[in-house]
C-alpha cells in the first residue's frame, strides 16, 4: 500500500511539473529563467552537494532540459509541407532527442552512485578454490609470461589456486591448417607456451577447434576445471597480489552473487592520449566508466561483466550454459542472461589489474568496432527493455549501456546539420537568433554544466565531444553493417603490445583531413553570407558558431590521428624498493626508482661505478613480495650518468628463463596501490570555463601539427 501511495504521489509531482514546466512564456521571461536557473545551479556546483542536494541540481538543470524539448518539439521542426526542410530537420530533431534520452538516463544511473565499497573482511577458514582463466590467441610469449607470472603470485593458498593458460592460437584445427605458414607457427607457438607453462607450474589447455571465439575458448576451461569461482584475465591484464583478497570474500556473504568485477587501469596511453600528450595528466577515458558509471550501476544491481578482471561464481555459469557466445561482446551478454535468471552483480572500485590498450589508432578503431557491434546485437537479441527477470532499473540500465553506441548518427547529424544550411540553405531549425540565445544555448551550457558536475574529475570539457567525434568516421559503418545483418560480426582480436616506430598519419587518418577541410569552407561561406545576407544574420551567425564549434573538435582530431613515434612503451611507476646491485662480481647498495613493463631505473652507490656504460650487463637482488628468498635479476645498461659515487641507471630486463617473470611481475605488478595514487594523480576537475580554454588551446595546436603531419606524408617527407 505504502509502495502504491509513493508512486502514485511521485507520478502525481511529475506529471505537476512538467505541466509547469510547458507552460507557454515570453522569450524574455525565458532568459530570466534560465539565467536563474544556471545561477542556482553554479552556487550549488560550488558548494559540492550530497543527497538531496545533488537531486535538487540535477532536478533544476532537468527543468531546463525540459523546457527546451518543449520549445524544439512545438516551435523549431520545419513544416512537413516543405519535406527539403522537414527531412533534414527532423533528422536533427531525432539526434536531439536520442542526446536528451540518453542524458535522461545518465541522471538515473549516476545521481547517487555508490561509496566505494569499504575493504572486505575475508574468512580464510573457508576460502573456495579458484580457478584463474588467461585467454590467450596470437599474444607475445613475453607478455603472457608476465601475466601468468602475476598470477601465479597471488596472495592465496596453493593448494586452492588453478592458473589456466587458455591458448586459441595453437588448437588441432591451427596446426592441421592447410596453410604451412599457420600451421608451423601453431605447432611452435603450443610447444613454446606449453613449456612457459611447465617452467612456471601452470596449466596449458588448448582446443580442437576455434569455436565461438573467447566465450568457447573460455567454456573449454570451464569443461577443464573444477574450482567453484572463476577469475578472468585478459592476457595483457596481469593482476595485483591482492587480487583475490579484495574479491574474493564476497562471495562468501550472498549466495546469489555471480559476479565481482573490478576496473580495468592501463599503464598505456591511448592513441588519443599519447598524441596529444595529455597521459600524465588528463583522467583516461576509461575512468569516467568505471569510476562513475560502474558505481550507479552497482546501486541497481547492474554491474555487468567487462570480459577481465573480475571473479564469477561456477555455479551461475552452468545456469546459463557458460559464457554466452551469441553476440561478439560475450560478457555484457553474459551478465543480462544471469541478471534476468535473479542473479546479483558488485563492483569493487580499485585498480587490481594493470593491462595494455591498443597503441595505434587503427587498433583502437577496431576494438570500438566490436564493442559497438557486440552491443548492437546484444540489443538485438536480447532486448533489455522487455527482457523478462530483470528489473525496471536493470533494464534502464542496459538500455542506457547498449544505446549509447548509437552515437555516431548523433554525432554525422551534428557534423553535417549546419553545412546543409550554409552551402545550401536548408532551413533544419525554425528560430531566430534571441530564441536560440534564450533556448538552445541555456540547454547547452547547462548540458555541459550537468556534465562537469557528474563527471568532472574524470572526463574534461570537450574529451567526449572528440572521443565520440574519432570514433564516428569509422564506426558509422559498423554499426549500420550490425543492423542490417546481426549475426555477421565476427570476434577479432584486438592487437596488443604495439609500438610506432615513426611519426605518421595513422592509415585511417586520410577521411579526418577531408572533413577538416570541407568545415573549413563552410567557415568561409558563413563569411559571405553574412556579407551579402545581413537581414539573415542572427541566424547565419548561430549556424556558423554551430560550424566554427566542429572545426575546433575537427581540427584537434587531426592530432589525434597523427601518430607519435614511441618513446617508451609504457608509463613508469615510482616505487622506492631497496636493492642491490651486482656489477663484476661486487654486490653495491641500490634503490629500484620507478619500474615499466620494458625496464626500470635506480640508484646505486659505489665509488666504482663509474665504468658502467651503454650496453653493461648487470644484476640485481631484492626481496620478493610473496616473501621468498632474494629474488635475482639480469638487467642490461641503457643509460647510465654518475655522480660521485651515486649512479644513475635505465636499465632493460634480460629474463633467462621462465622465472625470471615472476620477478618482473613482481616488481611491476604486485603492488596495487601505485595505480590508486596515479589515478588520484589525474583526477582534477578544470571547471567549465578553464576546462573549454585549455581544450581550445590543444584544439589549436593539434590541428597545426596535424597538418603538418599531412603536407608532410602527401611530399613524402618522414613526418
Amino acid at each position: 500500500m505504502d509502495m502504491a501511495r509513493n508512486v502514485a504521489f511521485w507520478a502525481f509531482s511529475s506529471a505537476l511539473v512538467i505541466a509547469v514546466l510547458t507552460l507557454p512564456v515570453s522569450m524574455q521571461t525565458q532568459l530570466v529563467l534560465s539565467f536563474t536557473i544556471i545561477v542556482l545551479i553554479t552556487v550549488l556546483k560550488i558548494t559540492a552537494p550530497e543527497g538531496k542536494w545533488r537531486l535538487v541540481t540535477l532536478a533544476l538543470g532537468t527543468s531546463i532540459v525540459i523546457r527546451y524539448v518543449f520549445w524544439r518539439t512545438t516551435e523549431t521542426i520545419p513544416p512537413i509541407s516543405q519535406l527539403e526542410n522537414f527531412i533534414p530537420g527532423f533528422l536533427v530533431y531525432l539526434a536531439e532527442m536520442y542526446s536528451v534520452m540518453m542524458l535522461g538516463l545518465s541522471l538515473f544511473i549516476v545521481a547517487l552512485p555508490l561509496p566505494t565499497r569499504p575493504e572486505h573482511t575475508l574468512d580464510r577458514k573457508a576460502l573456495p578454490h579458484v580457478d584463474v582463466f588467461v585467454p590467450s590467441y596470437n599474444e607475445d610469449h613475453d607478455l603472457l609470461a608476465n601475466t601468468l607470472a602475476a598470477a601465479k603470485a597471488l596472495d592465496y593458498p596453493e593448494d586452492k589456486l588453478q592458473i589456466w593458460l587458455l591458448d586459441d592460437g595453437g588448437t588441432q584445427q591451427k596446426q592441421h591448417s592447410h596453410d604451412v605458414r599457420e600451421a608451423e607457427t601453431a605447432i611452435a607457438r603450443s610447444r613454446a607456451l606449453s613449456q612457459l607453462c611447465e617452467l612456471l607450474e601452470v596449466n596449458y589447455l588448448t582446443r580442437e577447434r576455434n569455436e565461438h571465439a573467447k566465450a568457447g575458448n573460455l567454456n573449454n576451461g570451464l569443461a577443464h576445471s573444477t574450482g567453484e569461482l572463476i577469475a578472468v584475465f585478459d592476457a595483457d591484464h596481469a593482476p595485483a597480489r591482492n587480487f583475490l583478497l579484495e574479491t574474493v570474500g564476497h562471495f562468501q556473504d550472498d549466495p546469489k552473487l555471480f559476479l565481482v568485477q573490478t576496473p580495468h587501469f592501463f599503464i598505456n596511453p591511448d592513441p588519443l592520449e599519447r598524441n596529444l600528450q595529455t597521459f600524465e595528466r588528463m583522467p583516461s577515458e576509461n575512468e569516467m566508466f568505471y569510476g562513475i558509471i560502474q558505481k550507479g550501476l552497482d546501486r541497481w544491481n547492474a554491474a555487468f561483466f567487462c570480459g577481465s578482471a573480475a571473479v564469477l561464481r561456477r555455479t551461475a555459469l552452468q545456469e546459463s550454459n557458460g559464457f554466452n557466445g551469441v553476440s561478439i561482446t560475450e560478457d555484457c551478454e553474459t551478465a543480462i542472461v544471469l541478471h534476468s535468471a535473479g542473479w546479483n552483480s558488485i563492483y569493487v572500485d580499485k585498480p587490481l589489474i594493470a593491462g595494455l590498450q591498443p597503441a595505434t589508432f587503427a587498433s583502437f578503431i577496431a576494438q570500438r568496432s566490436r564493442w559497438a557491434q557486440g552491443m548492437m546485437q546484444i540489443l538485438r537479441f536480447k532486448a533489455p527493455l522487455l527482457r523478462r527477470g530483470l528489473s525496471l532499473p536493470q533494464r534502464l540500465c542496459y538500455m542506457s549501456s547498449t544505446l549509447f553506441w548509437l552515437f555516431p548518427f548523433t554525432r554525422i547529424t551534428f557534423l553535417l546539420a549546419p553545412l546543409a544550411y550554409l552551402f545550401f540553405g536548408l532551413e533544419i531549425f525554425t528560430s531566430s537568433g534571441g530564441e536560440f540565445l534564450a533556448y538552445t544555448s541555456a540547454y547547452m551550457l547547462v548540458n555541459m554544466m550537468l556534465q562537469n558536475y557528474l563527471y568532472g574529475s574524470f572526463r574534461w570539457p570537450w574529451i567526449s565531444e572528440l572521443y565520440e567525434y574519432i570514433q564516428t568516421v569509422h564506426l558509422l559503418p559498423a554499426v549500420v553493417s550490425v543492423m542490417l545483418n546481426p549475426r555477421k560480426p565476427t570476434f577479432k582480436v584486438t592487437a596488443k603490445d604495439e609500438t610506432v616506430s615513426s611519426d605518421h598519419v595513422s592509415e585511417l587518418g586520410r577521411p579526418f583531413f577531408i572533413i577538416f577541410a570541407v568545415l573549413v569552407a563552410a567557415f568561409l561561406v558563413t563569411i559571405y553570407r553574412i556579407y551579402t545576407e545581413p537581414y539573415n544574420a542572427d541566424v547565419i551567425l548561430v549556424v556558423g558558431g554551430w560550424n566554427l564549434l566542429n572545426i575546433i573538435i575537427a581540427g584537434c582530431a587531426l592530432g589525434v590521428v597523427s601518430e607519435r613515434r614511441d618513446r617508451a612503451s609504457s608509463r613508469r611507476f615510482r616505487v622506492r624498493r631497496r636493492c642491490e646491485l651486482g656489477f663484476e662480481g661486487q654486490w653495491y647498495p641500490a634503490s629500484i626508482e620507478d619500474v615499466s613493463v620494458g625496464g626500470m631505473r635506480l640508484q646505486a652507490y659505489g665509488k666504482d661505478l663509474g665504468t658502467l656504460t651503454h650496453d653493461s650487463a648487470v644484476e640485481i637482488r631484492f626481496k620478493p613480495h610473496g616473501g621468498e628468498d632474494m629474488a635475482h635479476l639480469s638487467l642490461l645498461v641503457r643509460t647510465a650518468q654518475s655522480s660521485g659515487e651515486m649512479a644513475t641507471l635505465g636499465c632493460k630486463y634480460m629474463p633467462a628463463n621462465a622465472r625470471d617473470h615472476r620477478w618482473i611481475a613482481d616488481l611491476i605488478f604486485a603492488n596495487s596501490s601505485q595505480w590508486e595514487q596515479f589515478q588520484r594523480g589525474r583526477r582534477k576537475n578544470p571547471g567549465l570555463l578553464r576546462g573549454s580554454i585549455w581544450f581550445l588551446g590543444l584544439a589549436l595546436y593539434q590541428t597545426s601539427r596535424g597538418l603538418s603531419y599531412f603536407i608532410r606524408s602527401i611530399s613524402g617527407r618522414p613526418a
